[in-house]
Protein backbone atom coordinates (compact mmCIF):
# COMPACT_ATOMS: atom_id res chain seq x y z
CA UNK A 1 0.00 0.00 0.00
CA UNK A 2 3.17 2.35 0.80
CA UNK A 3 3.88 2.46 -2.68
CA UNK A 4 0.91 3.19 -4.26
CA UNK A 5 0.66 6.35 -2.27
CA UNK A 6 4.49 6.56 -3.16
CA UNK A 7 2.99 6.36 -6.67
CA UNK A 8 0.77 9.08 -6.12
CA UNK A 9 2.96 11.29 -4.92
CA UNK A 10 5.64 10.58 -7.32
CA UNK A 11 3.12 11.11 -10.49
CA UNK A 12 1.60 14.51 -9.03
CA UNK A 13 5.45 15.45 -8.24
CA UNK A 14 7.29 14.13 -11.74
CA UNK A 15 4.24 14.62 -14.32
CA UNK A 16 1.34 16.30 -13.18
CA UNK A 17 2.99 19.88 -11.67
CA UNK A 18 5.45 20.10 -14.40
CA UNK A 19 3.41 22.78 -16.20
CA UNK A 20 3.20 24.83 -12.52
CA UNK A 21 6.87 24.77 -12.61
CA UNK A 22 7.85 25.77 -15.69
CA UNK A 23 5.80 28.94 -14.77
CA UNK A 24 7.34 29.64 -11.77
CA UNK A 25 10.69 29.40 -14.09
CA UNK A 26 8.83 31.67 -16.57
CA UNK A 27 7.74 34.10 -14.30
CA UNK A 28 11.82 35.00 -13.11
CA UNK A 29 12.40 35.99 -16.59
CA UNK A 30 9.11 37.55 -18.28
CA UNK A 31 6.06 38.36 -15.47
CA UNK A 32 3.55 39.40 -18.24
CA UNK A 33 3.92 36.23 -20.30
CA UNK A 34 3.64 34.10 -17.19
CA UNK A 35 0.55 35.41 -16.35
CA UNK A 36 -0.87 34.96 -19.68
CA UNK A 37 -3.92 32.98 -19.02
CA UNK A 38 -4.93 35.77 -16.04
CA UNK A 39 -4.65 38.18 -18.45
CA UNK A 40 -6.92 36.12 -21.15
CA UNK A 41 -9.70 36.11 -18.06
CA UNK A 42 -9.45 38.90 -17.48
CA UNK A 43 -10.27 40.41 -21.71
CA UNK A 44 -13.11 37.32 -20.82
CA UNK A 45 -14.67 38.95 -18.33
CA UNK A 46 -14.47 42.21 -19.60
CA UNK A 47 -16.15 41.33 -22.65
CA UNK A 48 -18.48 39.25 -20.22
CA UNK A 49 -19.22 42.65 -18.96
CA UNK A 50 -19.67 44.77 -21.69
CA UNK A 51 -21.86 42.47 -23.03
CA UNK A 52 -24.08 42.27 -20.33
CA UNK A 53 -24.02 46.28 -19.75
CA UNK A 54 -25.32 46.21 -23.70
CA UNK A 55 -27.97 43.78 -23.36
CA UNK A 56 -29.07 45.93 -19.98
CA UNK A 57 -29.19 48.92 -22.45
CA UNK A 58 -31.48 47.34 -24.77
CA UNK A 59 -33.68 45.96 -22.28
CA UNK A 60 -34.11 49.67 -20.50
CA UNK A 61 -34.36 51.08 -24.43
CA UNK A 62 -37.34 48.47 -24.95
CA UNK A 63 -39.18 48.87 -21.55
CA UNK A 64 -39.87 45.63 -21.29
CA UNK A 65 -38.77 45.04 -17.92
CA UNK A 66 -41.54 44.93 -15.01
CA UNK A 67 -40.02 47.37 -12.43
CA UNK A 68 -42.62 47.46 -10.15
CA UNK A 69 -41.50 47.13 -6.43
CA UNK A 70 -43.23 43.31 -5.82
CA UNK A 71 -42.24 42.41 -9.49
CA UNK A 72 -40.97 38.85 -8.07
CA UNK A 73 -42.99 36.43 -6.17
CA UNK A 74 -40.26 36.24 -3.55
CA UNK A 75 -40.83 39.82 -2.56
CA UNK A 76 -44.53 39.71 -1.46
CA UNK A 77 -47.25 38.03 -1.61
CA UNK A 78 -48.97 40.42 -3.78
CA UNK A 79 -47.28 40.33 -6.77
CA UNK A 80 -48.32 40.78 -10.01
CA UNK A 81 -48.15 37.93 -12.69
Amino acid sequence: MKDFFQFIASLFEDVLFLPFYALADLELENWFLANGVNWLFVLIAAMAFGYWMVQLKKFNQNDTEDRSVKAHSFLGKDAQY
